[in-house]
């Protein structure tokens, strides 16, 4: 299995808190390959920088300690989150819908608008 974790998700994960015991068993399952998008670190840091998220740890750090994967927003991942159809406003979560398409990845995120698009969604 191979996912790709919205940002709450990440800061859950760091936190020990909120996430579903499916989601945690996913996540930690060693044949399992969890990526972070660089959208996620972006996100969190403009949120950490408007007061909006107490984050006492670096994320992209916390990641790489957690044995994530960075997953780079690339030419097509910015092209496909362009053409997705309206249904969520979010720039940061069209990015990720856009590449788990791209990728072939399942996205773990408790957003339950994400549900309109065609993409494996894994409820956090």
């Amino acid at each position: 299995m191979r996912l790709l974790l919205d940002t709450h998700v990440l800061v859950w994960w760091i936190g020990r808190e909120q996430l579903k015991p499916a989601a945690v068993s996913a996540i930690a399952d060693a044949n399992t390959d969890v990526l972070v998008s660089a959208a996620t670190v972006w996100e969190a840091e403009i949120k950490r920088a408007a007061g909006k998220l107490d984050l006492r740890v670096e994320l992209a750090e916390q990641a790489l300690v957690n044995r994530f994967s960075e997953l780079p927003i690339s030419f097509d991942h910015a092209s496909a989150a362009a053409r997705l159809p309206p249904h969520h406003s979010d720039p940061f979560d069209r990015m990720l819908v856009a590449q788990a398409r791209t990728e072939g990845l399942t996205l773990v995120t408790r957003d339950q608008h994400l549900k309109a698009y065609d993409v494996p969604l894994l409820a956090a």
